[in-house]
């Protein structure tokens, strides 16, 4: 049977656009050139020259900035920002964003987390990158705040990418979610998983227990509740949790259930940015059926006042979001 390639795919969703340029194919294609780049040095991490461990840099977040996370800025960075097809990038690990020449400038706007869960790399945990499009809105040539602090519901495209026993290419353009994996022999991307649907419930769980002194009362009574037994509810749902956030997130979108990163009595405002995690992910996961929230509003109705930003996360099957909505709100 012909297998479909994520170019492919790429191309035959873009001729169903009207005016469609071909500008975004080309930079999905320099995404996909930039995955298999650090897929390949994920994968030989440990092998020849040592890229485990930190750099000595510290990131505009406060954190020790590890060696493949400025591996992984640094590819991605540079053959998105050469494509001709963005007018500015925005990483987690710039303070800044990279605005791209006005005469090598294209019409969108790039926004990535290049290396998720980066510090498990030595352990061997899954980890990835997250990545999000918009169109540039204001006239001119000029980026503006206006293009890069988007509603989250504007994205044009949002993904991810796990380097783990397999790698993964999931993303949504607002037609579905579609999961594609690396054939490492042909060095393609094929389609796998295609028009993936998070079920509407389950009976999973995921949250970093360890912090559980620094939560709110709320949250408290919503895990415990989830604890208890009561089969008339599927409960008590089961704990899953691996500390990389693509990893719970691919398994969330698959099996159901919910993923939580509240905020606490240290990080009232949680801990994973707005632009680069939460609003990727809520992209993809309403694309699959799902839903997204901060706890009180839906991650999509919202718009960042600071490219940074930081936000809680429930994510996952819309029942349970809802749930701890609901809980939460008490």
């Amino acid at each position: 049977m012909e297998k479909t390639t994520l170019v492919q795919f790429i191309r035959s969703q873009e001729k169903l656009a009207d005016g469609a340029t071909g500008n975004f194919t080309g930079l999905m294609n320099e995404i996909l050139v930039a995955a298999k780049i650090v897929s390949l040095e994920v994968n030989g991490a440990g092998i020849g020259e040592s890229i485990f461990g930190l750099t000595g840099k510290i990131n505009v977040h406060g954190e020790e900035v590890q060696k493949l996370d400025e591996l992984a800025d640094n590819t991605f960075c540079n053959l998105v920002g050469q494509s001709g097809t963005v007018c500015a990038i925005t990483s987690e690990e710039q303070e800044e964003p990279i605005i791209i020449p006005k005469d090598q400038a294209g019409k969108y706007i790039f926004m990535m987390d290049p290396l998720d869960g980066s510090s498990n790399v030595d352990v061997d945990v899954s980890i990835g990158t997250i990545f999000s499009i918009y169109r540039k809105k204001s006239p001119g040539d000029e980026v503006t705040q206006e293009d890069l602090l988007q509603k989250a519901s504007e994205q044009v495209a949002a993904g991810y990418i796990i380097y783990g026993p397999s790698t993964l290419f999931i993303y949504t353009s607002g037609k579905g979610v579609h999961g594609f994996t690396l054939d490492p022999t042909l060095g393609e991307f094929f389609l796998s998983h295609p028009n993936i649907k998070i079920p509407e419930r389950g009976s999973w769980y995921s949250i970093n227990e360890g912090n559980m002194e620094t939560w709110d009362p709320n949250q408290r009574l919503y895990v415990d509740y989830l604890k208890e037994k009561d089969p008339d509810t599927h409960r008590p749902y089961k704990l899953r949790y691996i500390g990389s956030l693509v990893a719970d997130f691919h398994r969330t979108l698959l099996k159901g259930g919910i993923f939580m990163y509240p905020g606490d009595s240290k990080n009232p405002e949680g801990k994973l940015r707005f632009l680069f995690e939460a609003a990727p992910l809520a992209f993809v996961v309403s694309n699959a059926g799902g839903a997204a929230s901060d706890g009180v509003k839906r991650i999509l109705g919202q718009t960042p006042t600071d490219v940074h930003q930081k936000s809680p996360l429930f994510i996952g099957s819309t029942n349970e979001v809802e749930l701890a909505e609901s809980m939460l709100k008490k």
